[in-house]
């Protein structure tokens, strides 16, 4: 309904009266200490004079006459409550949107960024998008519309040699099959940020990419020159196997060269052509609620957003920050690891599909995996290996990721405080794609 169109024109002005009181009694109480006696004097003759006329009941054009009158007041002793430039109510106006937007973030709906694909296929981090031949890449009108939908940035790499394309592979760096090194960059062209700089060999050329330290270049390299295998390493072993593989001395910067080992493709190009044309699309993007969870307790299978400073081997690596993962474990649960099945006090766990999903190992989910006691020299908190069963302590949660094989998590690093919890996903805001909705 249109509230107040059909109003009488008494019952408008009245209204539009009252607020003229408002505001000179605003303005009265901000800077009578700044007035002199006859501005106050006049403002309060003013503002009676209009206050009598609404206790009257005074005609619409007598009202109008008495608010005029305000106004001129009001136009001399205001300052800067009145009149207001344009400029000044924009400011406020942001303010007061700043104040509303901080104080719904800090307790009710807070955006947060998927940063890494512990939790694929349920959320995305980013991924990537191969492209098997230049006729298969969008064109510039297509990227500009995939950029503002998907967040895509394409990545095309040509040869510079004649030659056959050589993989650098290094197993011993934890964070990849792919030999990189970390280097400094910049996000968004602005922000500082560390990267991971690849290197292929084509010929006697390198040919070099760069791509945000969380995104995972193994998954295009496996799409791009192995796309039937399941993982990187699944379609390496063969080739291992049977020793279709080179060593070489490459630069590695400073004067100085190391010996890499490349594994052949088979592929050859020519300078100039396509070596890779990869996009990489945006991570989800949620709202997550931060009030449930102060008058519920925290429910198995929940999407589960908690932050890293009181986890040490997080903090130390990477400071306070938000991490997700789904809640699998609660006060006094006793857990246990069968690959591929996950158990919460003897029984396989129940409370979302994902957990189904994992012990079927159905579609793009792989399963839950046990803890390696290798890594207790990285992680001294590491546990769940074969045969353990581990109890969730008072006031801590147990979480993990769904992409259990590619996961760092309470596995390695323990348990979350019941203090540090923050809340549980609402909905994928962004990007624009079928994963749009209600979070999973």
């Amino acid at each position: 309904m249109l509230f107040g169109l059909f109003d009488s024109v008494e019952k408008k002005m009245r209204t539009n009266a009252a607020n003229w009181l408002e505001l000179s009694e605003k303005v009265r109480h901000y800077r009578r200490d700044l007035m002199s006696a006859a501005e106050l004097g006049s403002l309060q003759q003013a503002t009676e004079t209009v206050r009598q006329q609404l206790r009257a009941k005074a005609d619409s054009s007598k009202l109008k006459l008495g608010i005029e009158s305000l106004e001129s007041v009001l136009r001399k002793v205001g300052g800067t409550h009145y009149p207001k430039s344009s400029w000044t109510e924009n400011v406020e106006f942001f303010l007061v949107a700043a104040i509303v937007i901080l104080g719904v973030r800090a307790y009710f709906v807070q955006p947060f960024k998927i940063p890494t694909n512990s939790m694929w296929p349920s959320y995305n981090g980013m991924t990537p998008e191969v492209f098997a031949k230049p006729s298969d890449e969008p064109n510039q009108a297509m990227r500009a519309v995939r950029f503002v939908t998907l967040g895509a940035r394409p990545h095309v790499l040509n040869a510079a040699d004649d030659g056959e394309i050589l993989l650098p592979i290094d197993g011993s760096q934890g964070r990849g099959i792919v030999k990189y090194q970390e280097v400094p960059g910049r996000s968004w062209g602005v922000f500082p940020a560390k990267l991971r700089e690849y290197r292929i060999l084509v010929g006697d050329q390198q040919v070099v990419t760069q791509v945000p330290l969380d995104f995972d270049f193994d998954w295009v390299i496996r799409d791009a020159f192995f796309p039937g295998a399941k993982t990187l390493a699944d379609g390496l072993r063969d080739k291992l196997s049977k020793g279709e593989f080179v060593d070489r001395e490459v630069p590695a910067g400073g004067g100085y060269s190391e010996r890499v080992r490349f594994v052949r493709t088979g592929r050859t190009v020519k300078q100039g052509e396509r070596v890779l044309s990869f996009d990489i699309l945006t991570g989800d993007q949620l709202f997550v609620d931060r009030l449930s969870y102060n008058f519920v307790r925290p429910k198995v299978g929940d999407g589960f957003v908690f932050h890293t400073g009181n986890i040490p081997v997080l903090n130390e690596s990477q400071g306070d920050q938000y991490y997700i993962k789904r809640l699998v474990g609660t006060p006094g649960d006793v857990m246990e690891v069968k690959e591929p099945v996950l158990y919460r006090n003897g029984k396989p766990i129940t409370g979302s599909p994902a957990f189904a999903k994992n012990a079927k190992r159905e579609g793009n989910y792989t399963g839950y995996f046990n803890g390696r006691r290798e890594e207790l020299g990285r992680y001294p908190n590491a546990q769940l290996f074969a045969g353990q069963q581990i109890t969730v302590p008072a006031r801590s949660y147990l979480p993990m990721g769904d992409n259990s094989a590619n996961s760092l998590d309470g596995r390695y690093w323990g348990f979350v405080k019941d203090k540090d919890v923050v809340g549980r996903p609402l909905c994928i805001y962004y990007p624009f794609s079928k994963r749009w909705g209600v979070a999973p």
